[in-house]
């Protein structure tokens, strides 16, 4: 908290400063700060590899693609797991990707960030994956977070991929701008921090709700930082290409498409874009809202948006809203819901998966958007709950805890069928 009051004073003097006469003097100062641990380009760049199954320590998104679950391991790559038998779920490899977290699949090849790159995976033969493109740069942005309370020290972006953070002392010398007996200290260019072979059928998989990779035939649209969305032409994932790029004026988070429209949450609200021309997204709408981190599911008439406190989105409610999209240039609210701190959902049919953060997993019956808090199914509770995909009477939930599984075929008697358990670190 000093360093960010400290932070604040700084500016303050900045743009006070500004104003004035100055002379230049020259100062050496000493600090902590977040200092960049940098790889090789080369290095980076050559990291992709198989290994054999390892222990789920800190697992994020999930992807389904027939009969195998993939589930993000936050930062590091993606463990495979063979999900035929959903009671049984078996894991049969790691894929090694640096700096990895969100992922997508259309037949049998796996898209998937690494860093600042986008890389494309054959994975015909699930034990022998093969990278057959890569696209430099595509998120500029990206980094490890580091030191939550102190600064980040210089970068040189020319050194390679930065892949840690070491806080350290820090010595250099700066120049003093005196500006009417004010001092502003210039220098330090400081960056702030913002989560067997396969027998493959085409098209593409599903993903959970907080994805912020979506697929659309032939195109992959990607949040490339949170202002900007690329669309991907993967048409030859061995020849991809980014060949557009819109920037919008809020944070987005998440994507989900239904049909033609591409639904984006974001800090503030939910964007509507049209897909008419898959090339070009054009935003034909949105809906807005307190600020918020919100992820966003459609299901026909309705737009679910989770809305949750305790992130960088200072929000200071945890709410389920019920938007109607009937008219896709005009949607409005049909009714807030109060929750506790809800995260990823999902819907399959009447039933609305909410993943209500330490409050655990609930289920209800939406079919009365109305009286949805009322018509409540189930509720799993003392687990902490990320994402969920229903698909088919299974649903598939990642959380703290590991790999949830539930038969929920009959929704009256809903059934955990198996849990994969995560290594404590």
């Amino acid at each position: 908290m000093k360093n960010l009051i400290k932070s604040a004073a700084f500016m303050v003097v900045i743009l006070t400063a500004l104003t004035a006469c100055n002379d230049r003097t020259k100062e050496l100062i000493t600090y902590e700060a977040n200092v960049p641990v940098y790889m090789s380009f080369d290095e980076f760049r050559a990291s992709f590899e198989k290994s054999a199954p390892i222990e789920i320590s800190h697992p994020g998104k999930m992807y389904f693609k027939d009969g195998y679950l993939f589930v993000n391991e936050y930062g590091k790559g993606i463990h495979v797991i063979d999900n035929s038998d959903p009671s049984n779920p078996e894991k049969v490899a790691f894929y090694k990707i640096m700096g990895n977290v969100d992922m997508a699949i259309s037949g049998n090849v796996l898209f998937a960030d690494s860093y600042v790159d986008l890389l494309s995976i054959d994975i015909t033969d699930i034990n022998d994956p093969v990278e057959i493109d890569r696209i430099e740069n595509v998120f500029p942005e990206i980094v490890p977070e580091g030191e939550l309370w102190y600064p980040y020290a210089m970068v040189d972006k020319s050194k390679g991929v930065i892949v840690d953070w070491e806080v350290k002392k820090i010595t250099e010398e700066v120049e003093d701008y005196n500006y009417g007996g004010m001092i502003f200290r210039g220098g330090m260019d400081f960056i702030m921090s913002a989560e067997a072979g396969g027998k493959w059928t085409g098209g593409a998989g599903t993903g959970g709700s907080m994805a912020r990779f979506m697929l659309n035939e032939d195109y992959l649209y990607v949040i490339a930082v949170p202002v900007r969305l690329k669309t991907v032409d993967i048409t030859s994932p061995d020849k991809m290409a980014v060949i557009d790029s819109i920037d919008v004026p809020r944070n987005m988070e998440t994507l989900f498409r239904l049909q033609n429209n591409l639904f984006i949450g974001t800090t503030t609200g939910m964007l509507i874009f049209d897909l008419v021309n898959p090339q070009k997204p054009v935003q034909v709408s949105s809906y807005d809202h307190i600020r918020a981190c919100d992820p966003v599911v459609v299901d026909g008439q309705y737009a679910y948006v989770t809305l949750r406190t305790g992130n960088m989105c200072n929000n200071g409610q945890n709410l389920l809203e019920v938007i109607d999209i009937s008219s896709i240039t005009n949607p409005y609210l049909v009714k807030s819901y109060p929750m506790f701190n809800p995260h990823g959902l999902g819907t399959d049919g009447d039933l609305l998966f909410i993943c209500d953060g330490a409050a655990g997993l609930k289920i209800y019956d939406k079919s009365d958007p109305l009286a949805i808090i009322t018509n409540q199914i189930a509720h799993y509770k003392d687990f902490d709950t990320y994402d969920v995909i229903p698909m088919d009477g299974i649903l598939m939930l990642v959380g703290d805890g590991g790999i949830y599984q539930y038969d929920y075929s009959d929704p009256e008697n809903i059934v955990q069928i198996s849990h994969i358990v995560i290594k404590e670190e």
